[in-house]
């Protein structure tokens, strides 16, 4: 059973970013690998992975600017803030050069840095994440569209995850097969007990591209889309049955598409796979940066 604790190995360490302050977690030596979350979670979505991985490298696990243990500064808390956000606490951490691993919204920043930056990042491991835009709201099954409708109607979805923190109350716990432990919750919920703490998690919502909207983040997910299937990266997908975002479609979509390109079936998860499949994840990634050296 996985830990609520961080293993005592792995250090919290904090940087200076764009007049804000960045919360990492840091263990082993070496190239860097760094692990990118996504919502409404942060870097202790991995503390049961990297010390699979702290042998392999300097593994460098952040939290998204206003999210987890980083500062909350009055800003959109749009994907282009994240972007810019992880862009300059690699410089500030003087990464040059590393290896990805990204899980949610992790991997649509992980992607977009990979496609702006080649020389920036040498592999990338992934997993539930945005590969594509939502051409139309009819893709949904009819409970999922139902549930973000709400999550975007300005007044409800305000109610929903500013007031009742339906991200951390209902999708976390509903997004991950085992029960995690009460321990575990309290460490999730720790950075969103005051409301106001709660706008990144909102803001991310309202980001998932559906039917163009956010252009913006359309044309970003788009040309990740494309940098997947182009760039000859090499590339670790990790799945788990029956998943969430990343499901059998866009599994075959991966395998049939994408250059230099390895699938890993993790076993049994829905969506916070980490949390479901720590093991898995960290021996797939270790064999992985193993191969491709």
């Amino acid at each position: 059973m996985p830990q609520a604790a961080i293993p005592g190995h792995i250090q919290s360490k904090m940087v200076d970013v764009k007049g804000s302050r960045m919360h990492y977690l840091e263990s082993g030596a070496g190239e860097p690998i760094v692990f990118l979350h996504g919502n409404p979670t942060s870097s202790y979505l991995w503390r049961n992975v990297i010390p699979y991985l702290d042998a392999k490298g300097r593994c460098i696990a952040v939290d998204c600017i206003g999210m987890g243990r980083s500062e909350k500064p009055d800003i959109d808390y749009r994907l282009v803030d994240h972007i810019a956000y992880i862009d300059a606490f690699l410089e500030a951490l003087g990464v040059a050069a590393c290896a990805l691993v990204a899980h949610d919204w992790g991997v649509v920043i992980g992607l977009h840095l990979a496609e702006r930056y080649p020389e920036r990042v040498r592999a990338i491991a992934f997993m539930e994440g945005h590969i594509h835009p939502i051409a139309r709201w009819d893709d949904f099954d009819a409970d999922a569209r139902a549930m973000f409708e709400q999550l975007r109607a300005p007044d409800l979805g305000q109610k929903m995850v500013i007031e009742d923190n339906f991200f951390i109350e209902i999708i976390l716990p509903a997004g991950t097969r085992r029960a995690l432990a009460p321990e575990e919750m309290d460490a999730y919920r720790t950075p969103y007990r005051d409301q106001r703490a709660r706008k990144p998690l909102l803001r991310w919502v309202n980001e998932i591209p559906i039917e163009g909207q956010p252009a913006d983040v359309h044309a970003i997910i788009s040309a990740n889309q494309a940098y997947l299937a182009a760039s000859e990266i090499p590339k670790l997908l990790l799945y788990a049955r029956p998943g969430a975002v990343i499901g059998a479609e866009e599994l075959a979509w991966c395998t049939r598409r994408c250059r230099n390109l390895t699938a890993v079936d993790c076993g049994d998860g829905i969506h916070f796979l980490p949390e479901d499949q720590p093991g898995a994840i960290g021996q797939a990634v270790a064999r992985w940066l193993d191969a491709i050296g």
